[in-house]
């Protein structure tokens, strides 16, 4: 049981760690670059998943480049991971790591920057609406990450401290934007991102996927967490 006091929980972010779509991102993001005439490389646009859509166009394309082109990329993309939502599959073991959170009597926010629709999506998929304190996504945040406006929101919204928090995620990007707001992340492999990057950035653990970390729940952050330590 959690200590008395303010409530603990933790932010999961969705892409990639609990649902398994980083490389539908990427194959999407590939198709929507190459319809405007822009050949990206698919190991570039990887390493940027879980980075905002602005962002993540900004960092590949040229500076000088129409910009005016931006936002139909943006739809691009949007449009055609749309034709994976009705397969997307969890990774191993997210919906039963959701749950132990919840059971164990933690705050549970699906922390996502992706807009409404594919979260509604990637929420059927996993399953657990019904031990969720709140969802966010991308009208939640000003910014996108690697800004820290997500996690902002998703601490105000189930009601936490940052201090009685951390956060799972998939990408480098998680883990930065977590630190600007003094949050601890446990990082997974699952999308794609190796342990030794994860790391560098700043996570305090690292698991290949969550029922990797739900196995070793009762030794990982999220126990020491419950402890209060």
């Amino acid at each position: 049981m959690t200590r008395t006091g303010s409530p603990r929980g933790v932010l999961f972010d969705v892409d990639g760690t609990l649902i398994d779509s980083s490389y539908l991102h990427t194959v999407a993001w590939w198709h929507a670059f190459n319809q405007k005439g822009w050949d990206v490389p698919m190991a570039r646009i990887h390493r940027l998943i879980g980075m905002g859509s602005e962002q993540l166009i900004d960092e590949l394309l040229p500076a000088d480049r129409d910009r005016d082109q931006d936002e139909s990329i943006g739809d691009a993309h949007g449009s055609l991971f749309s034709v994976h939502w009705a397969g997307l599959k969890p990774t191993r073991g997210a919906a039963e790591l959701v749950r132990r959170c919840a059971d164990a009597g933690l705050v549970v926010v699906l922390a996502s920057s992706s807009n409404a629709t594919e979260v509604a999506a990637m929420r059927q998929a996993l399953g657990t609406d019904d031990v969720l304190t709140a969802v966010t996504t991308a009208t939640d945040a000003e910014r996108s990450k690697p800004a820290p406006d997500i996690f902002a929101a998703a601490l105000e919204a189930g009601g936490l401290r940052a201090e009685d928090a951390i956060v799972v995620g998939d990408a480098r990007w998680d883990v930065v934007s977590a630190r600007e707001l003094g949050l601890d992340t446990v990082g997974l492999t699952s999308g794609g991102i190796s342990e030794g990057e994860l790391r560098e950035a700043g996570a305090v653990a690292v698991y290949a996927d969550p029922q990797a970390l739900l196995d070793d729940f009762d030794h990982s952050p999220l126990a020491r967490l419950l402890a209060g330590d």
